[in-house]
């Protein structure tokens, strides 16, 4: 067991103790990513509703929804109210050491696979020039990390929406995890609320499986090292072999990551063994064919139709054109384009953008819209980040005149590994791993603090 579990540290991987809850509907007690929906409260008055009172998730999390009601502090409080009388009053079962193999249905694709897994923050570092066993693909946001670390900081538990993506293109891990998960009942099976699919789990809590997680992962560092070491070849001697990549929950790791620096910093700077240096995860194959990269569409607060299509007209080779209604916007942003297009919606106003600007669409169009914040606006100019194509259109149709949607074109995900490690993550809120129902539910929990 030593073997194993030093090479699980060497691969940035804990076994963690995984608390479930006993006796009760997982339908009601599994919710999605706090991150999602967050210009529509009716969609969480749902959540609340479907939930029914039963002990749920939603008590453990801070919908984004909510971030501007100007009662965080009493919202937290509460949240970690709830996390203590779940933990002391039998809302959960025994903890249970082992991983979780997991299947996910959504109402757009089946069978994506994963892995519930504790991984450890030592080896994270979502800088940009940082070069760890597990990096960001996405830029961060320190002035959005606050909330999360205040969630965090002394919780009782946690519960993960991370997903992390593996570059596993012989497919080796988790197929061959299934065979050995389903070979016993699963601890839970259930559909999942509001019509976002059904998840079912299995603990992995075998010697043999827990191995057999260690030499895949050790086989796929060693892969990395030739991949994605310093010029393709060798690593420098600052950085680890490239393993994860935070595919979900960029803000969320980060916001973890810094209340374990605020840890170790109370400690005197050791390092030091304390669950808070570990968070609890999702381990996916980018190469799972029902994982899809979807576009996270902006919309702009405070700029009307004429002044957005005026802002984005710095962009290089710039070119836009009316279009008639959504259905033919959609259409020609999905078009394939040697550079990129956009479109634009506001009310029942559309145009399509074009662009010699080639590579990640978020590249050249994210930097205008930061300086536009920067420059301008008074406090009235804001932007939200968009999930699904449908909600958006949605919103920029309800919300007024000074109210601008941007539709962005479907994202590869090819190659995502290789221009991280080469280039450092992509510009903030670059990409989804799906539409906004196939995000990550919340299930699983861990003692943190406490």
């Amino acid at each position: 067991m030593n073997d194993l579990w030093r090479k699980f540290n060497s691969l940035a991987i804990t076994i963690p103790d995984i608390l479930l809850p006993r006796g009760i509907d997982v339908q009601k007690w599994s919710v999605i990513a706090c991150d999602q929906f967050t210009q529509d409260r009716d969609y969480w008055e749902q959540v609340k509703n479907t939930a029914n009172g039963s002990p749920s998730t939603l008590n453990l999390i801070f919908p984004e929804v909510f971030l501007a009601c100007g009662d965080r502090g009493q919202r937290i409080t509460d949240i970690h109210h709830t996390m203590d009388y779940y933990v002391r009053n039998g809302v959960f079962a025994a903890p249970r050491q082992g991983f979780v193999y997991l299947e996910r249905d959504t109402p757009w694709n089946r069978n994506r696979k994963g892995l519930v897994a504790a991984i450890d923050l030592e080896q994270y570092d979502w800088r940009p020039s940082a070069r760890p066993r597990i990096r960001s693909t996405e830029g961060t946001v320190p002035e959005r990390l606050p909330p999360r670390m205040d969630i965090r900081r002394n919780a009782p538990l946690e519960t993960p929406h991370i997903l992390l993506l593996i570059d596993d293109d012989t497919n080796s891990l988790l197929p061959g995890l299934a065979e050995r998960a389903k070979k016993s009942a699963p601890v839970y099976q259930s559909r999942l609320m509001l019509n976002s699919g059904s998840v079912s789990g299995w603990f992995l809590d075998t010697e043999d499986s827990w191995a057999f997680v260690a030499d895949c992962l050790e086989e796929l560092a060693c892969r990395a090292a030739s991949r994605y070491g310093s010029a393709g070849k060798n690593i420098a001697p600052n950085e680890q072999p490239f393993l994860f990549a935070v595919g979900d929950g960029n803000h969320s790791l980060a916001s973890a990551k810094g209340i374990w620096e605020e840890y170790k910093t109370r400690r005197g700077g050791g390092l030091v063994e304390h669950p808070c240096r570990y968070a609890l995860v999702e381990i996916e194959n980018i190469y799972d064919p029902a994982i899809t990269f979807e576009p996270i569409h902006r919309i702009v607060f405070g700029m009307g139709f004429d002044e957005t299509l005026a802002l984005l007209a710095a962009l290089p080779d710039f070119s836009s054109y009316p279009v008639a209604d959504q259905v033919e916007l959609v259409r020609l942003v999905d078009e394939p384009s040697s550079g990129n297009r956009f479109g634009l919606v506001s009310g029942n106003r559309f145009a399509l953008l074009e662009t010699s600007a080639a590579g990640i669409a978020t590249a050249s169009l994210q930097p205008l819209l930061d300086r536009r914040l920067e420059t301008g606006g008074g406090g009235s100019l804001s932007i939200d980040y968009i999930h699904g194509s449908e909600e958006l259109f949605r919103l920029a149709a309800r919300s007024g005149p000074g109210t601008t949607g941007i539709f962005l074109p479907p994202v590869q995900k090819s190659g995502l590994f290789e221009t991280v490690a080469r280039s450092g993550p992509l510009p903030r809120k670059s990409f989804s791993m799906g539409e906004a129902q196939e995000k990550r539910f919340y299930l699983e929990c861990r003692k943190l603090f406490g």
